[in-house]
């Protein structure tokens, strides 16, 4: 009798401490920090790159990013009850490559902290900016042959000092607001940007809106650009504008079509340099496999007061050997007319002359972690 009463107790306590280290591995699996990050490498070849010497060439060189930024990040969060938790997030993009981070700050593409609970999420640090949202709507992911050439990488920027909201979804629809604060004394609108963007899901349909405002030093649009060492030249619609993207994509069994609209406006350019934008792209990608996944895409630009227009075109293909390691091939040529200089690829690094085109591509490995 005694043993079986003494059986019986040490199964109902070995219970408890099995339930009770359950409750405790979940709530630190809530509370826990993840490392996370990407890391992407390959090669690259563009034709009819201008040189210093005004010829141009075929330049070769190894791919860093052009499939997506490598990067090293940190996150995590905290249930504090009541459906409301608290989280961090910091993220340090990098070039393969080279080993150097993509901008000087420590953590060059978020630093933030917020809270997220059923009335929505709120964000303070840094971000990218709200326009990166196009990324959804592009059929090669943002790769360097996407969304980013025609306009020069405007829809591609980042943001510090940011305030960002984003409401809970109701019946398929979200949207989310960012302030990036200028904060300059004396002045609410100077080097301040301010967007919005909204989307709507269901089933297979999505559509999305964004509209942004990128002011300059002046607080206006296109009158000054300030560069990178900190000097200033003329402003331009590709720098400072107001931003309107719309477009949407639509899946069907293991096809995904995508359309997409962008127009930039820069009324403050010095007079007679253009001062809108009008963007255009169609694609799909077509998963043949669980592994193997074809990709294409068309873009079209024009650009007023003589600024030129150009087509691009694109294909590739991704090829994933597990859940973390990716290969990835991607092909493509642009088409120059008038005065137009855009690039094969969005770091415009290698621009051909005015009119004319370039052909090339890249092939690589991510892995992700």
């Amino acid at each position: 009798m005694t043993q079986s009463i003494s059986t019986k107790t040490i199964l109902k306590a070995l219970g408890t401490a099995s339930l009770f280290g359950a409750c405790l591995a979940s709530a630190q699996a809530e509370d826990s920090v993840t490392i996370y990050g990407r890391v992407v490498a390959g090669i690259d070849v563009q034709s009819n790159v201008h040189q210093v010497n005004g010829n141009t060439g075929t330049q070769v060189r190894a791919a860093s990013n052009q499939w997506g930024t490598s990067m090293i990040g940190f996150k995590g969060k905290e249930d504090l009850g009541g459906g409301l938790n608290s989280f961090f997030l910091l993220e340090s993009g990098f070039g393969a490559t080279t080993g150097k981070t993509n901008g000087p700050e420590l953590f060059n593409r978020r630093s933030y902290v917020g809270l997220n609970g059923s009335a929505g999420s709120i964000k303070i640090g840094k971000n990218l900016f709200i326009d990166n949202d196009v990324w959804f709507l592009d059929p090669t992911g943002q790769q360097w042959i996407g969304t980013a050439n025609l306009v020069k990488g405007r829809n591609w920027g980042g943001a510090s000092n940011i305030i960002e909201y984003q409401t809970p979804t109701w019946g398929g629809f979200n949207a989310t607001f960012q302030t990036s604060l200028g904060e300059k004394a004396g002045s609410t609108t100077k080097g301040r940007k301010d967007g919005v963007s909204l989307v709507y899901q269901n089933q297979g349909l999505e559509l999305r809106a964004i509209y942004d405002l990128v002011r300059d030093a002046n607080g206006k649009y296109g009158s000054i650009k300030t560069n990178q060492d900190g000097t200033t030249t003329v402003g331009d619609v590709f720098d400072t504008s107001k931003e309107l993207i719309l477009g949407g994509t639509y899946t069907i069994d293991k096809l995904k079509m995508y359309v997409g609209y962008e127009n930039l406006k820069a009324p403050d350019v010095a007079a007679g340099t253009p001062d809108t934008v009008n963007h255009y792209w169609v694609g799909a990608n077509y998963q043949i496999s669980p592994a193997l996944t074809l990709i294409g895409s068309v873009f079209h630009v024009n650009v007023n007061n003589n600024g030129g227009s150009a087509n691009l075109y694109m294909v590739g293909a991704n090829y994933n050997l597990s859940k973390r390691t990716l290969l990835y091939v991607g092909a493509g040529t642009v088409r120059n007319k008038g005065n137009a200089t855009f690039s094969l690829e969005a770091d415009q690094a290698g621009p051909p002359l005015a009119g004319q085109g370039q052909n090339g591509g890249y092939v690589g490995i991510a892995h992700s972690f």
